[in-house]
């Protein structure tokens, strides 16, 4: 049985749905929250690996070089609800929060169920009603279309509110939920929805010998895209890197999917990495040197497993010409620097990004053009109001994608404040 004398009805029961329908409890109104999974919470629970990176400690002034799409149309959201504001709120509602390297903020149990956890306790607290299995496929709206009022459910079930706040997500990890619902019933009613693309996922790759890395973290690498022509540096990065059954990933990798990921489908780039940081090509080159000269009569595949993880030496010795067979006495001069140089800047051709069903986030969705940033109520129709990735709205990781759904369901279950 349905309830009746709805003030709101919120969309979806994600972050940021989560979130508005208790900022919309906490003034006075009596909410209804309608998921259509049979819990709530089903693309929260694998974030982070499942440790769910719930917001980030950085000063909320520096947020916003974090946010890659319309970072000036969240700062009266970001100030009102901040990253501050979050962990101050999970704190008082009993989560016990630690931070990490990066100011990366984690439940101190490591498990993104304890963040979900409070967020159903919290609605159950101020009475929120949260049907599930409830999925919405059309909004109402008056004869004239001036005003949402209310939303009609795939059983024919019709709920009328005085306001409805979508937060259905974007289309990212579909296995949750997220197949654009809210985008579609947004668009039908008027609303521009800015290209859909995939962001913070990993990035496939030209060269076939990366396949034989499959499996393989390099911890500590420097990491350079530029233009295939090597002139023209794009964006640098240090630490680890991933190779994968279709190229790389990895923190930098991610962070390229999202800020390079429309120059990837007109055109690829180059990935340099320097595989030995730490040292120059001359200090390298000695090092090189040292080893031979300690132990030059076994194989230089032999002796490069000082320097190198095993399934990394073919390779790169392959790309250098020579036969992992020889003996190290048997390196000529050109050849070992050959070797060192390939280890100062291993290239590789970024060609594209991942699917949805990799990506981490959907960039694009409804144009902020179309929403009130201060209260997210849509410009076109009133009545409607966005909250979370439904929005075209994207930052880099480190907690900031959560805290933008934390802040924009904030400012939508406030609006009427």
């Amino acid at each position: 049985m349905l309830p009746a004398d709805i003030d709101v009805i919120v969309v979806g029961g994600g972050a940021a749905g989560m979130m508005a329908a208790v900022a919309a409890a906490d003034q006075g109104e009596k909410v209804l929250l309608l998921e259509k999974n049979e819990k709530t919470g089903k693309k929260l629970y694998i974030t982070g690996k499942g440790r769910c990176n719930f917001t980030n400690s950085c000063d909320v002034e520096d947020f916003f070089s974090q946010v890659v799409s319309n970072a000036k149309f969240l700062y009266s959201c970001i100030y009102g609800f901040s990253n501050r504001d979050v962990i101050d709120w999970f704190t008082a509602e009993g989560l016990r929060v630690k931070e990490e390297r990066g100011g990366r903020m984690f439940p101190v149990s490591d498990k993104s169920s304890d963040v979900i956890r409070v967020l159903d306790k919290a609605c159950r607290d101020r009475h929120v009603q949260v049907v599930l299995h409830a999925e919405v496929n059309d909004l109402l709206t008056t004869e004239d279309e001036n005003r949402v009022i209310g939303v009609s459910l795939s059983d024919g079930r019709k709920i009328h509110a005085r306001r409805v706040i979508l937060a259905t997500g974007g289309v990212s990890y579909p296995s949750t939920g997220s197949t654009g619902d809210g985008l579609r019933m947004a668009e039908k009613l008027g609303h521009t929805i800015v290209t859909l693309r995939p962001g913070l996922t990993g990035l496939s790759t030209k060269e076939t010998d990366i396949r034989e890395l499959q499996g393989l973290t390099l911890i500590n690498t420097s990491q350079t895209v530029r233009e295939v022509s090597g002139k023209k540096k794009l964006l640098e990065g240090f630490g680890e890197i991933l190779f994968t059954h279709f190229g790389v990933s990895g923190p930098t990798m991610l962070t390229v999917s999202s800020k390079l990921g429309d120059r990837l489908k007109e055109y690829p780039l180059l990935l340099t990495l320097d595989i030995k940081p730490a040292l120059s090509e001359e200090e390298l080159d000695k090092r090189v040197i040292r080893e031979i000269e300690a132990d030059g009569k076994k194989s230089i595949g032999n002796l490069a497993g000082r320097l190198l993880p095993k399934s990394l030496i073919p390779v790169l010795l392959n790309r250098c010409y020579v036969d992992p067979q020889r003996r190290g006495f048997d390196l000529t001069r050109d050849e070992r620097l050959r070797f060192v140089k390939e280890m100062k800047s291993f290239a590789i051709t970024l060609t594209g990004v991942r699917d949805f069903n990799e990506a981490i986030i959907t960039r694009g969705g409804i144009s902020v053009k179309d929403v009130n940033p201060q209260t997210m109520e849509s410009k076109i129709i009133s009545g409607l109001y966005f909250a979370g990735e439904i929005l075209d709205v994207d930052a880099l990781t480190g907690g900031y994608n959560l805290q933008i759904a934390w802040s924009t369901g904030v400012a939508a279950g406030r609006a009427e404040r």
